[in-house]
């Protein structure tokens, strides 16, 4: 039972950490012209902030010294998924109607 907060900690660090590999790779293979078309930021950024931010991810922990910087890998990394990845998906697939 002492050891519960560690695989807490373990299991949220490795889901959110594949979060962020996934949320990468999908950013690196989508059109350079789409991230244009819903006015966002530039692929190369957005390949930035994903990749920096699963960075931090597998470099600090979410319970240790570092977990600011966890954190806001995290963020990074859900605001592509939660903002951007739906709006690319759309403009690819074009509208549903």
């Amino acid at each position: 039972m002492w050891y519960l907060d560690g695989f807490v900690y373990f299991v949220l660090d490795l889901g959110f950490t594949i979060l962020g590999l996934f949320a990468f790779f999908h950013a690196l293979t989508q059109k350079v012209d789409a991230y244009t078309a819903i006015e966002r930021m530039t692929k190369p950024a957005w390949l930035g902030i994903t990749g920096g931010g699963t960075a931090a991810m597998l470099l600090f922990s979410p319970g240790g010294i570092g977990s600011i910087f966890w954190l806001a890998g995290l963020v990074a990394v859900l605001v592509y998924m939660v903002d951007v990845r739906p709006k690319l998906i759309e403009v690819q697939r074009g509208p549903r109607w």
